[in-house]
């Protein structure tokens, strides 16, 4: 059964660091090209980062210089490091699929329950 586990996230005060995690199951991890997106109270879920197969990896805007995403296809994981972090960045953080050059989601299977991530001010 294909599932993808998110954790990581927490509440934490503006500026402050998180590292997020996406284990997956069920297939193997190094053949996705994968993604990180969050949803916010009454938005739409947006793309945050993505990673090829290849490592090549692609930013929102609003992340860049601040957040980075990785993979460890030996433990069949992606993460999302987290820095100087701000009020708006606040949401449920969700890993999928990513199709480079998107910024739509690109969901190869079923989403998960997602991680809250919290920021004060």
């Amino acid at each position: 059964q294909v599932q993808l586990v998110e954790s990581g996230g927490g509440l934490v005060q503006a500026g402050g660091s998180l590292r997020l995690s996406c284990v997956a199951s069920g297939f193997i991890l190094s053949i996705k090209n994968m993604g990180w997106y969050r949803q916010a109270p009454g938005k739409e879920r947006e793309l945050v980062a993505g990673i090829t197969i290849g490592g090549s990896t692609n930013y929102a805007d609003s992340v860049k210089g601040r957040f980075t995403i990785s993979r460890d296809n030996a433990k069949n994981t992606v993460y999302l490091q987290m820095n100087s972090l701000k009020p708006e960045d606040t949401a449920v953080y969700y890993c999928n699929g990513f199709l480079y050059g998107s910024s739509r989601p690109y969901p190869f299977t079923s989403w998960g329950q997602g991680t809250q991530v919290t920021v004060s001010s």
